[in-house]
């Protein structure tokens, strides 16, 4: 039994979390012992708490993304009128305040008959947040940073006694994203192929998973910096042969050589190249990778890029050239 407030960017694990209280409760019967509540049917959550689950000893109630714990998003647009939203902020902000005081208040149903959980994408720490703070138990769940990715990815593989070095790991994450879910995805084809007491390698990445199309792009610079142009062209006529929208790869490629282009203004200027970077907190392990690529370009070679990719954009709209050929006499003309 208890209270428990979970929320943050990291799905994958909150899922988990959910998954692990619904199998140590036991039986679930919706609507009787099992209660899922949203934004649409919130204002009975006194009501479901007292109601008693006939049959069984206890309750489990799941309420997600009710709007009683939301953050406002600055500058969010809204078809709703100014007065409506003022009208509708009141009337959660007094439901959120009235289901604080009666938890607080309330506190031993929480400890002998029900499970009340609050799944939220983010929280305003309001009165409500107190009050679970206070006598129940909140999670927040942050994106996982390199070396916890490395971690939750080698205690999976070593539940299926399948061995990775940390080396190997961190290329995995580096090719597939920190997105834990699809990094689960992806290790599971690895385990799969590598078998009992097989090691995963790199070369088994490369040959099996679906690399991200910014790990794709690092590599088509690493081989646009070294001048090998034919490495370069295989790597973009591959984007292209899976389908990957040829605009979609301008875009990328372009914020990629901007990228390359603040590191080497702070550089020269000596400012933050964290800050100037704006990277996630569990993306921060990129930033070597962008110092030492940045190493193979000069300012002037980078600004001289960046404007053609956005003259190609622009020509492309226009309808004066073919996207494809564009980038690859780009990429010709950089390698000459």
């Amino acid at each position: 039994m208890g209270i428990y407030l979970l929320y943050g960017p990291e799905r994958y694990l909150l899922e988990n979390r959910v998954k692990k209280i619904k199998k140590d409760f036991g039986t679930l019967v919706q609507g009787i012992n099992f209660i899922q509540i949203d934004e649409s049917n919130i204002s009975g959550i006194i009501s479901d708490i007292e109601t008693p689950a006939f049959g069984y000893e206890n309750k489990l109630i799941i309420a997600k993304n009710t709007g009683l714990l939301k953050k406002e998003k600055r500058g969010s647009k809204n078809s709703v009128s100014k007065d409506e939203q003022n009208e509708n902020k009141k009337k959660s902000n007094s439901l959120s305040d009235q289901l604080a005081q009666y938890l607080l208040e309330h506190e031993k149903i929480f400890k002998e008959d029900v499970t009340l959980v609050f799944i939220e994408e983010d929280v305003d720490k309001n009165n409500l947040y107190k009050a679970i703070d206070k006598i129940g138990e909140v999670t927040d769940f942050e994106l996982l940073k390199l070396p916890q990715l490395i971690d939750n990815i080698t205690k999976i593989c070593n539940a299926y006694k399948v061995k990775i070095n940390s080396d190997t790991a961190k290329y995995f994450i580096e090719c597939c994203g920190t997105n834990m879910q699809d990094l689960v995805n992806e290790i599971r084809k690895l385990i799969e192929y590598s078998g009992t007491n097989g090691e995963i390698t790199k070369d088994m990445v490369d040959k099996l998973c679906i690399k991200q199309l910014d790990s794709v792009i690092f590599d088509l610079t690493d081989n646009l910096g070294r001048k090998e142009i034919a490495k370069s062209l295989e790597v973009l006529n591959n984007l292209i042969y899976e389908k990957e929208p040829i605009q979609k790869i301008l875009i990328t490629l372009y914020n990629h050589f901007k990228k390359l282009y603040i590191v080497k203004m702070c550089e020269k200027y000596n400012k933050d190249l964290i800050l100037a970077l704006n990277l996630k907190p569990n993306q921060m392990f990129l930033t070597t990778k962008y110092k030492a690529q940045a190493r193979y370009f000069k300012l002037e070679e980078l600004r001289k890029i960046m404007q053609e990719l956005i003259d190609l954009d622009s020509n492309y709209k226009l309808g004066r050239i073919d996207l494809n050929i564009g980038l690859e006499s780009i990429l010709c003309r950089y390698c000459s």
